[in-house]
Parts: structure tokens; C-alpha cells; sequence
């Protein structure tokens, strides 16, 4: 079983920046995707962005995309989500998980395996 760790959650001011980290271990991490997504209160969760093991990515929206940025370091086993521009609605718990090869971007029921999450807290 993969183990997948998110760190880097916080609270920030609108307007701010934050970096979130994942960690994994137990798959093969340079040819799985990676991706991020996100829960808020009462909401079902959502999904953020994906990078696939050829470092192509997408974004849930153009909105997201123009704001946050995900990357991957092979080496470290380690995908990251770089927020800006931070917005209180982006307040969630932000998770991390990964899907196999060829498996659909996006799409929750394609990830084979997901983190614990970390909560992120945007006030104005």
C-alpha cells in the first residue's frame, strides 16, 4: 500500500501565498500521476490539478490555473501545489493522491491512492 503525506497547510490572509508539499512512498512514483484536491466544509470534494509522470498538467479551471501551480520532483518523491493570489473560498482540506498510468486526470474514482490531507485557512 502507498503511504502519501501532505504538509505545508496553514493559515494565510487573502492575498497571500502557500506551498503544499506530498511526500509518497510504496508506488511508482516518476510514472503515476499526482494531483491535488480539495474539500470544503460541507462539500463534496474537488478536483484542483494533476501532473502526469511527463510533467504535463491540468487545471480544474482557468481561474486555478492562473493562480496555483503544480510540480513533482522525481528525486524527492514529492509533488507540490504553489498557491497565490489565495482566496477566502479556497479555504478547504487539501489532499493529495495518485492514479496509474492512463488512468482519467481529474476524475477521483481513478486514484488508486490518496494522503491524510492538510487544511489551509484563507481569512480576509
Amino acid at each position: 500500500q502507498a503511504e502519501l503525506v501532505e504538509s505545508g497547510g496553514g493559515m494565510v490572509q487573502a492575498g497571500g501565498s502557500l506551498r503544499l508539499s506530498c511526500v509518497s512512498s510504496g508506488h511508482t512514483f516518476s510514472s503515476d500521476g499526482m494531483a491535488w484536491f480539495r474539500q470544503a466544509p460541507g462539500k463534496e470534494r474537488e478536483f484542483v490539478a494533476d501532473i502526469s509522470g511527463w510533467h504535463v498538467t491540468r487545471y480544474s479551471t482557468d481561474s486555478v490555473k492562473g493562480r496555483f501551480t503544480i510540480s513533482r520532483d522525481n528525486a524527492k518523491n514529492t509533488v507540490y501545489l504553489q498557491m497565490q493570489m489565495l482566496k477566502p473560498e479556497d479555504t478547504a482540506v487539501y489532499y493529495c493522491a495518485a492514479r496509474s498510468r492512463g488512468a482519467a486526470p481529474g476524475d477521483p474514482t481513478e486514484y488508486d491512492y490518496w494522503g491524510q490531507g492538510t487544511q489551509v485557512n484563507v481569512f480576509s
